[in-house]
């Protein structure tokens, strides 16, 4: 039977169609095949496509598809960085308030140098003995409107820009859900930020983002003008970030907005890259300076955010305070170290840059108790810390608050695509491509982020409960082991020892 015969009439024309289609679609296939030959045997970019022609470029694609093979199918639950599944894993099912108990025993190693160990107690604190973190305030009688904050865990700095207008609700309103703070990093405050009333702390960037003249400097009328939002509770200015420090912030060209732009006041389109310290503060003089004046004319809280390399100026710095009075110490100083994260940053200071904060934090901590100072400046701990293990370390060493940043973005259901900079992201965090922010349903991730900050100081509590105390606050060095060099636990008051106030040995007054 012949083939018009088998199809008859109308759908045999159907098939010859067809049958067309398809002999042209090979044809271009070849043709297209043929233009990348000709094209990698004769560019002089890439040596493997050079040698191998159409095929080498496979080679590019499979690099590109190897960390998502390793994420989803090869690394092990507590290999992957910069944070592993089982981390993650934890953050995730925290914020689906699904629970967080595990079985048939830890996958985590007991000997790997600088991992915390804590050091549970005889008879445990009972639940009804347990009292919630003690408040404790920020600027008390220094600032004229102070801030007094219970919450243990906080979300870190990440402004509108670098996350999508959706991510910025959800954390907003989840923050107020939670009764925690929300830094609005370095980008200014944005309609989204304030809309669920929750605490903010106002991040002074080195581009002055929100609070900058025509020229970048610091604008006195707008600074005032941001101060006078009540539910803007205190001010950090920011001197470095652990994952860039020296280096200022990077938004992409493709995130700068319109509604962005306005808010920053910067140029739509352009890169968004801020100088890389504050043209006005080059000592630490300079620095308590700044602190002044932003108290001043705000009538609140002011402290600074920065990662520890060298550590002269800190010996500088509280030399000052005490050559010039208390009443000119910063209100309390954010600790980021080396292990934060940052949407966009070069590598070299990404992977070499910096203290890691198991360094940093138990030294600016002891700097302060060796001059007098503990009390007055309160110390807050920043650097991947998402899990209730690491904020109970933090406690330990001696920090009052923590914040994280990558922890909140997990609540918001980041996958780790590691795209942040590229306004590519799958989960719609961290760009403004309107598709791609449908996923992110701002009233589902708002409740997300309560239940992970709630869920997470409520097992932080549990050690401290485990540990025989009844304030998570009461932690200290006394709790807890860390592994050393040689893989075995010693004491953390042997590797960080307490620093007794040594300010009259300094030469300088012991002021309370």
């Amino acid at each position: 039977m012949s083939a018009r015969e088998m199809f008859g009439g109308w759908p045999m024309a159907v098939f010859e169609i067809s049958v067309m289609l398809f002999v042209f679609a090979v044809g271009v296939g070849v043709l297209v095949i043929i233009a990348m030959y000709i094209y990698d045997a004769t560019q002089s970019e890439h040596t493997i496509r050079r040698n191998y022609p159409v095929i080498g470029r496979f080679r590019y694609g499979f690099e590109r598809l190897g960390e998502f093979f390793r994420q989803y199918f090869f690394s092990m639950d507590r290999e992957e960085m910069p944070f592993n599944r089982s981390q993650r894993a934890w953050a995730y099912r925290s914020a689906k308030d699904i629970g967080t108990v595990i079985a048939f025993g830890s996958t985590r190693r007991l000997d790997r140098p600088g991992d915390v160990l804590f050091l549970n107690d005889l008879f445990p604190t009972q639940v009804e003995d347990a009292v919630p973190p003690r408040p404790i305030t920020i600027g008390k009688g220094f600032a004229e409107k102070p801030f007094t904050a219970q919450s243990l865990f906080n979300i870190s700095g990440m402004s509108y820009g670098a996350l999508s207008r959706p991510a910025v609700r959800a954390l907003s309103n989840g923050a107020k859900e939670a009764g925690i703070w929300m830094n609005t990093g370095e980008g200014g405050v944005s309609p989204y930020h304030l809309e669920s009333g929750c605490d903010l702390v106002f991040q002074i960037g080195t581009a002055k983002y929100g609070v900058r003249d025509e020229k970048g400097a610091l604008c006195e009328e707008k600074l005032k003008q941001v101060g006078s939002y009540e539910q803007v509770r205190m001010f950090e200015i920011k001197m470095s970030q652990g994952a860039k420090p020296g280096k200022g912030g990077i938004l992409p060209a493709v995130k700068v907005t319109p509604a962005i732009a306005e808010i920053r006041g910067i140029p739509v389109g352009v890169d968004s890259r801020s100088p890389n310290g504050h043209r006005e503060i080059r000592n630490v003089d300079d620095l308590l300076d700044m602190i002044v004046r932003v108290r001043r004319i705000t009538g609140k809280p002011c402290g600074f955010k920065t990662a520890v390399g060298r550590q002269e100026w800190v010996d500088d710095l509280l030399l000052a305070v005490h050559r010039r009075g208390v009443a000119d110490a910063p209100d309390f100083i954010t600790v980021d170290g080396a292990d934060g994260g940052s949407g966009a940053a070069p590598q070299g200071l990404m992977d070499f840059a910096g203290l890691p904060l198991s360094m940093s934090l138990p030294m600016v901590v002891d700097k302060l108790n060796e001059y007098g100072l503990r009390e007055r400046i309160r110390v807050v701990a920043s650097g991947k810390l998402i899990n209730p293990s690491g904020i109970a370390w933090a406690l330990c060493l001696g920090a009052d608050f923590v914040v994280s940043a990558r922890g909140f973005m997990f609540a918001l259901g980041c996958v780790q695509a590691l795209q942040c900079d590229k306004n590519v992201c799958p989960t719609g965090i961290t760009t403004h491509n309107k598709h791609l922010q449908r996923g992110l349903n701002p009233v589902d991730k708002a409740q997300r982020v309560a239940n992970f900050a709630t869920n997470t100081v409520h097992e932080v509590e549990m050690i401290a409960h485990s540990c025989g105390v009844a304030d998570p606050r009461d932690l200290n060095r006394s709790h807890a082991f860390v592994i050393n060099g040689r893989g075995d636990p010693e004491p953390m008051e042997v590797c960080h020892p307490n620093v007794q106030t040594a300010a009259e040995y300094r030469g300088v007054a012991n002021a309370s």
